[in-house]
């Protein structure tokens, strides 16, 4: 019973660090500027988009023989209903030092989130599955960090904005997420590199 319910409870915290990073307003993670971009330049919904890009990410784990689980299903639909109940419940404070505050708060349930999921071994989230796919060659917390760089940039390319905190979520989202793996994994679960 653990890890269904650590599964869906990763996902809850995941959606709450999502909503303080972006009500702090200092930058998102790459992952979400990717889909923005994308709706920005096509016009297309965000949440259309949104699934798009998780199925094309499915897919490409798929290829790499990263197999998807009850996770890859369960992770976009809590985060999203999640995100989307609490976005405007959260502070949008107006001074830097207290955005500041927020963001790194967000940044730490982000990362809380995505490790607590993760560690019960359920299947990941289209994100995360496809920087999975790429362990090996590459440790899980350098691809991680690798598919943000990357989702950032063409994001940004398409006219995403970019903040600071998305540089502070490109280099420390794999090694951070790493470190609380190990932490959260329930004994018997094979760990994530």
């Amino acid at each position: 019973m653990r890890r269904p319910l650590q599964l869906v409870l990763g996902c809850v915290v995941l959606g709450l660090g999502i909503a303080l990073l972006l009500r702090a307003r200092l930058g998102a993670d790459g992952y979400t500027m990717l889909v923005s971009g994308l709706s920005g330049a096509t016009a297309v919904a965000f949440w259309i988009v949104n699934t798009i890009c998780g199925a094309l990410l499915v897919l490409l784990a798929l290829a790499r023989r990263h197999r998807p689980g009850v996770g890859t299903l369960v992770q976009p639909v809590v985060v999203g209903v999640t995100v989307s109940a609490v976005h405007d419940l959260m502070p949008a404070p107006e001074s830097l030092a207290w955005r500041s505050a927020q963001f790194l708060a967000g940044f730490l349930v982000l990362c809380l989130g995505v490790a607590a999921y993760l560690a019960v071994d359920l299947g990941a989230g289209p994100a995360e599955g496809a920087a999975l796919a790429f362990d090996p060659p590459l440790l899980f917390k350098w691809s991680y960090s690798i598919f943000q760089l990357v989702t950032t940039l063409v994001g940004w390319a398409l006219g995403a904005t970019l903040g600071v905190g998305t540089l502070i979520v490109i280099v420390g989202i794999g090694p951070v997420v790493d470190r609380l793996m190990h932490a959260l994994t329930p004994p018997g679960v094979r760990e994530i590199h």
